[in-house]
């Protein structure tokens, strides 16, 4: 099955710009539960900022934190809010399979464009093929959606390299249409791409290597600092386009340096608290993660202002408004 189409943003992406989809945090009220009314105002920063889509209930979300009733209306509300501005991608992964095709067939009755599942978080899968039979069978409670597979190796048992598991997914699964690749293996990536022979969508995973992503063949990418950061990453994709390579080396770097900063701060809870530095408040964050102290905080501010981080923001996001 080919990968989905997306529905038109506010304003037509340029040709030159790789489909950026953003990973969302789920915003959550002082008390711990879902902010389902600011999802709005989330879907319209996101498509004013050049996003075309959004992959919800996975890592940067916390999807693994909510209960099956909160992602199903969380995949509601995104949906909603989305309108015809975004695609709306549903991570259904669960450590049960049954709850994993429950969600998938609640995704696919809503009009979700695609689903996803990492892979499997607890246990090892005896073999590859127990993975993707795993895949199959949440595919085929949503059969006419689009399903992705999420391979992101830091985060699950999955140790197969994706390039391996592509051509028996597409042999096993009717509605697959691609990968999230989430890993530093570029190597894999490539051969994904070339298995791929653009009749499935390979994204690219990794926000601090998207120039390379970009230069390896990469259309569309799905990232956490999409959620705020998007104008950067489509300033280096154009100047890429352009054959300018050594301005756009210096504009990921200048994203591959917060980055930095931002794992080295903390990691996921301090890229969230980059997004209220931006404008955009998502609140705490669902134990066993926290959001962090002030102290951090005014770290990571004072350290993002020293590399000009914010200023060039606001530059790359004027850039992206103009005619």
């Amino acid at each position: 099955m080919t990968a989905i189409s997306c529905p038109p943003a506010t304003k037509p992406p340029c040709v030159d710009r790789p489909r950026l989809i953003a990973a969302p945090f789920t915003p959550l009220l002082p008390d711990g539960s879902v902010h389902y009314d600011s999802l709005a105002e989330y879907a319209a920063n996101l498509s004013s900022s050049g996003v075309t889509g959004v992959f919800i209930g996975g890592t940067s979300g916390e999807g693994m934190s909510l209960t099956r009733e909160e992602r199903m209306r969380l995949a509601e509300t995104w949906l909603a809010a989305a309108g015809q501005r975004l695609s709306v991608i549903v991570h259904v992964g669960h450590t049960c399979l049954e709850e994993a095709k429950g969600l998938a067939a609640h995704a696919s009755s809503i009009g979700a464009h695609g689903i996803a599942s990492i892979g499997s978080v607890f246990f090892d899968p005896s073999s590859p093929e127990a993975w993707v039979e795993c895949c199959q069978i949440m595919a085929a409670a949503a059969p006419s959606t689009p399903f992705y597979y999420y391979h992101m190796p830091s985060m699950s048992r999955i140790r197969e390299k994706a390039s391996r598991l592509l051509p028996q997914m597409i042999k096993a699964i009717p509605s697959f249409a691609g990968i999230k690749f989430t890993h530093e293996d570029l190597g894999d990536y490539s051969e994904c791409l070339r298995l791929a022979d653009g009749r499935y969508e390979i994204f690219f995973g990794r926000d601090e290597l998207l120039l390379t992503g970009l230069s390896l063949g990469a259309k569309s990418a799905v990232g956490s600092t999409y959620n705020f950061a998007a104008p950067l990453y489509h300033k280096t994709a154009r100047l890429h386009a352009l054959g300018r390579s050594s301005e756009a080396e210096e504009w990921q770097s200048l994203c591959t340096n917060a980055i930095s900063i931002m794992i080295r701060l903390g990691g996921l809870n301090v890229i969230r608290s980059t997004m209220k530095l931006c404008g955009f408040d998502c609140g705490p964050m669902r134990l066993p993660l926290r959001a962090p102290d002030e102290c951090v905080t005014d770290a990571l501010r004072d350290e993002l202002q020293g590399i000009a981080f914010f200023e060039r923001l606001e530059q790359a996001r004027a850039e992206l408004l103009q005619p």
